[in-house]
């Protein structure tokens, strides 16, 4: 007779099958195994495993012997991996109990004493902080890169003019260069965030045991050195439970994303018909199946689109934890996926826009044309009413906004006003008014600190790159 499919095995897990007389049902065994994502943890496995056998023979719980069997073992296993001949076995469950499997297979006795004062809670624990802290540390220089090329690219334009929106309305003119130097703010602050959260994160874990810590006289210090950490952990419940880390990286990067976000929706919008404001080559954009003619921003797009992936990787984590009570549960088995999702889609995402910012090219003439649309140096006008004229703000705000409606009564810009129009609305306004009307103008007066003046964004180019060409 045939056994169903989720009937128990005959074999139980060789790992804890002292206590289970049989192994776990098939479907069991499907949604308990995690070999098939967190085998990504290998290399941090066996920086774990070489550091707590190390710190094993330092306190006589290992011989010299057995520390170079075990030292030689996970070497070897660890080049079986890197060439793709490792047997990974889904009934051993997550790669701590595969490798660990194996390199007793390789030595013998030897490589069973490795488990000693040491579980798979805190084990996994550590393993998952070096591989976030190593992901933060080439997501910084990702970062890092897409700045230098945002703050080069600003150089290059520093002086272009284009059109400031508010509302996604035409408000004052702006330049290009200042507008890439903006995403240039945003990205320095992810940086911040994910150094911020490599600090937190580097304690180590490895010697809380499986919940209360162990009863082995173990050094902790020595393999929170080892592996790079800044500390032990202080309480072994929270270490091996906390997942703290993994959500404010997941926090960090949805805030990332969300930045990368909103600059390849102002590339979609920019390289639109509508806007004609750059262009990208064939190197970033895919063509239409039935439309000849199209040159859709497709990077840009699945870049865009990529930071909802990301925060839907956050907020379903955050949902796994919030229920756990102390210490450790099964359910945190779902960490991972989330994080190296995550991870995986900001790689990808920040290199398409390193990509797309090297590759784009404005159209000067058009973001000329754009930027003085609208009326947008009423403002110049505004602040020259208050200069010249002593008005209050609000009264020059007034007088500008009824020469705003005379001139599209007209259909025409300020510009175009006679003196005598503007006359018949402010009678003490002089030529001098024309001085500020310009695009060129209003651009060179903005010369507060942090504002679009061309000198302005050339010297915060300029200072930029010299920091980032310091860290790269």
């Amino acid at each position: 007779m045939t056994r169903p499919p989720d009937a128990p095995s005959a074999t139980a897990n060789p790992q804890w099958g002292g206590r289970f007389a049989e192994g776990p049902a098939a479907i069991m065994k499907e949604i308990n195994a995690s070999i098939g994502f967190d085998q990504l943890l290998w290399r941090q496995d066996i920086e774990g495993s070489l550091a707590h056998a190390r710190m094993l023979q330092h306190v006589g719980l290992l011989t010299s012997e057995e520390l170079i069997a075990i030292e030689a073992g996970l070497k070897d296993i660890g080049a079986e991996i890197e060439n793709g001949t490792f047997p990974f076995s889904e009934a051993l469950e997550d790669i701590h109990m595969n490798i660990e499997s194996r390199l007793s297979e390789r030595i013998g006795e030897a490589g069973k004493r490795l488990h000693t004062a040491r579980s798979r809670n805190d084990q996994v624990a550590t393993d998952f902080r070096l591989w976030v802290r190593e992901a933060i540390d080439g997501l910084l220089g990702q970062t890092r890169a897409l700045m230098r090329a945002l703050a080069t690219r600003a150089l290059e334009f520093h002086a272009l003019p284009m059109p400031g929106f508010t509302h996604l309305q035409v408000a004052q003119p702006v330049t290009f260069g200042h507008h890439l130097l903006a995403y240039v703010e945003m990205l320095a602050r992810d940086c911040g965030r994910l150094a911020d959260t490599r600090k937190r994160l580097n304690e180590s874990p490895l010697g809380s045991a499986a919940l209360a810590g162990t009863s082995f006289p173990i050094d902790r210090q020595m393999t929170a050195r080892a592996l790079g950490f800044s500390r032990p952990t202080a309480n072994s419940l929270d270490a091996v439970s906390d997942r703290d880390f993994a959500l404010e990286y997941l926090s960090t990067l949805s805030i990332a994303a969300m930045h990368l976000s909103r600059l390849a929706e102002e590339i979609v919008q920019w390289a639109s018909g509508a806007f004609g404001m750059v262009r990208l080559s064939d190197a970033f954009t895919t063509g239409s199946s039935i439309m000849p003619q199209k040159r859709n921003p497709d990077a840009a797009e699945l870049v865009r689109a990529k930071s909802g992936r990301i925060a839907g990787d956050f907020l379903g984590l955050l949902t796994v934890m919030k229920g756990l009570p102390l210490a450790y549960a099964k359910d945190s088995q779902e960490d991972k996926e989330p994080v190296f999702d995550a991870t995986r889609a900001l790689t990808l995402s920040l290199a398409a826009m390193e990509g797309m910012v090297c590759d784009l090219q404005p159209c000067p003439e058009r973001m000329r044309a754009l930027a003085g649309s609208g009326f947008a140096t009423a403002t110049d006008l505004a602040d020259w009413l208050v200069r010249e004229l002593r008005l209050p703000f609000r009264t020059a705000h007034h007088v500008t906004g009824q020469l705003v409606s005379l001139a599209e009564a007209r259909g025409c810009d300020l510009a175009d006003l006679t003196l005598e129009d503007m006359q018949q609305v402010e009678p003490n306004i002089t030529a001098g008014v024309f001085d500020v009307l310009s695009v060129e103008a209003s651009l060179a007066s903005r010369t507060s600190y942090g504002g679009t003046a061309p000198a302005n964004v050339e010297a915060q180019a300029k200072r930029w790159l010299e920091e980032l060409n310091a860290t790269l």
